[in-house]
């Protein structure tokens, strides 16, 4: 088994790599870098978004691959996702539209909602996050339920293959399901050894909906962006002596024990990096297998913390994580 050929069947009998690069916070200049550093180490999975202002960047990337012959479009899986600010179903066409410009695609694999929420529309176009008073501009209510029926359209227009959530709780994922003609494949969540989200997955089991991973190593560089308002000393899952040990044990770094842990739990992850060595370095745990003894030890280390708490964003209505699932 390698990076490239790890996958897993989604609901709609669509095949996804389990492992990927996460392009969170990575600058244009930089994720170029990285993409074709993960594209040669063998990732075929890229995950980006409206939202992290560097969808034309990787786009040129992928353009230069293509035209190159290095690789064919259908051997890369593209997930990009429905902007904060265009979170209405009068936009959703819009924000499609302008990432598969910004990409250089005519379609992608797969588009998530980004968030159950909407930030009202800024004037500045790369400020993808309008802040007033210290707290995210927001509008009315989100109409999930319109939201989903055109995103469908999407798959319908051969705009995308699959369809999905991220950020949403299982009330919401529920609200989503009982409309749903096409039903998500997956939901992105925050996901890592000290917040498992053990209770989440085994509610989207029952739909054969698996769970993809962000921050699975426990995002040290979350401290720098604006959605982060805690500026306590921040907790470093990589840190954690537990891991230590494991890492030691088996030969590899915390991260890369961190990461088959979750593969492990067929979760799909997506490490973010633009680190050449960490990249190639965070893709090579397919060669190792961790015991079931000590995926028990691992999960004994869940603290229930979830580090991504968007605390700017918690006064909207529809603010996903004050529910448990």
């Amino acid at each position: 088994m390698s990076i490239s050929t790890l996958c897993v069947t989604l609901n709609n009998g669509k095949t996804m790599p389990l492992f990927g690069l996460g392009t969170w916070q990575s600058k244009p200049e930089e994720v170029k870098t990285a993409v074709r550093t993960a594209l040669d180490a063998g990732y075929r999975l890229i995950d980006t978004a409206y939202n992290y202002l560097n969808e034309e960047a990787i786009g040129e990337v992928l353009e230069e691959y293509f035209n190159a012959g290095k690789l064919k479009r259908e051997d890369i899986f593209i997930c990009t996702k429905l902007a904060s600010i265009y979170t209405r179903p009068a936009d959703v066409e819009l924000s499609m539209s302008k990432s598969l410009k910004r990409l250089k695609l005519n379609y992608v694999d797969l588009f998530l909602i980004h968030a159950p929420m909407a930030c009202r529309v800024p004037e500045d176009p790369n400020n993808v996050f309008p802040i007033k008073d210290g707290k995210i501009d927001t509008e009315e209510r989100v109409d999930i339920e319109g939201v989903w029926k055109e995103m469908e359209k999407l798959v319908d227009q051969g705009k995308t293959k699959s369809i999905g959530i991220s950020n949403f709780n299982a009330a919401q994922l529920e609200r989503v399901r009982k409309v749903a003609r096409v039903m998500p494949v997956t939901n992105q969540v925050e996901c890592h050894a000290y917040f498992p989200q053990t209770k989440l997955e085994e509610y989207m089991k029952q739909y054969n909906i698996p769970i993809m991973a962000y921050g699975p190593i426990g995002s040290p560089g979350r401290q720098n962006s604006r959605l982060n308002t805690d500026k306590t000393e921040p907790i470093v899952l990589l840190n954690d002596p537990v891991i230590g040990k494991l890492a030691t044990k088996y030969n590899k770094t915390p991260a890369q024990i961190l990461l088959r842990n979750l593969l492990q739990r067929n979760i799909i992850v997506i490490p973010k990096s633009v680190t050449p060595s960490r990249i190639q370095q965070n893709g090579n745990v397919f060669d190792f297998e961790l015991s079931p003894e000590d995926m028990t030890v691992i999960t004994g280390i869940n603290k229930g913390l979830r580090l991504f708490k968007m605390e700017i964003m918690a006064h909207i209505y529809d603010y996903p994580f004050h529910a448990d699932l």
